[in-house]
């Protein structure tokens, strides 16, 4: 990890970071609203915004009645009820315009159990001892398990990470449970996201490498 860390971009340097749930922040819940906050927060000295997932998610074995942001069923989509692709490019265009960075929360280790790799590719993701899909953790139950051993299926992983960064042009990504995710993975990720542009990845985990 510590080759990771000294690729940091300088930006990033004692940066204060917000974390963004855009469900809770404004009334209407949407990206459009959030932008219109832009100004308050960089007066408040924020350098770098962290929104929480902004994919669709999952509906089958869905937690309670809105659902879990970490319930990811499909990675290159904008959750309408936030808004559109569109919505969120202007966001990220506006903070970069205002001297602020924007960071994705990033789900690489699990599914919603109702994104089509399920049925698409059921060898991407990993098995109980009865062979049947399962969730990383036992009440994490709204998720499956993804198969890190599985070359393909990283292959999709990249191919989704980088998307955001060429398409929306955000700076980096928080990468939830990073540790349940092989390192030589996020090795991987970092050095093909330093292609496109120096990028930011914040691990959320317990070890130290």
């Amino acid at each position: 990890m510590d080759a990771i860390q000294k690729k940091a971009p300088e930006w990033s340097q004692n940066a204060t970071i917000y974390e963004v749930n855009l469900r809770q922040f404004s009334e209407s819940g949407t990206i459009a609203a959030f932008q219109e906050s832009l100004p308050r927060l960089k007066e408040m000295g924020v350098k770098i915004l962290w929104l929480m997932p902004i994919q669709p998610i999952g509906e089958k074995n869905r937690k309670g009645t809105l659902g879990s942001y970490y319930s990811i069923k499909n990675y290159t989509a904008v959750n309408p009820e936030f808004g559109t692709l569109a919505d969120f490019k202007n966001m990220v265009r506006a903070a970069h315009e205002s001297g602020m960075f924007v960071i994705l929360d990033w789900v690489a280790n699990h599914t919603a159990w109702d994104h089509p790799w399920v049925s698409e590719h059921p060898d991407w993701f990993t098995r109980d001892s009865s062979g049947n899909m399962q969730p990383p953790v036992a009440d994490w139950h709204d998720v499956v398990d993804l198969n890190y051993e599985n070359h393909a299926m990283r292959a999709a992983m990249l191919d989704a990470v980088k998307f955001w960064v060429r398409e929306a042009d955000v700076d980096g990504f928080r990468c939830d449970v990073a540790e349940m995710v092989p390192l030589d993975f996020w090795r991987a990720a970092r050095s093909a996201l330093d292609v496109i542009k120096p990028v930011f990845m914040l691990a959320e985990g317990e070890k130290a490498e």
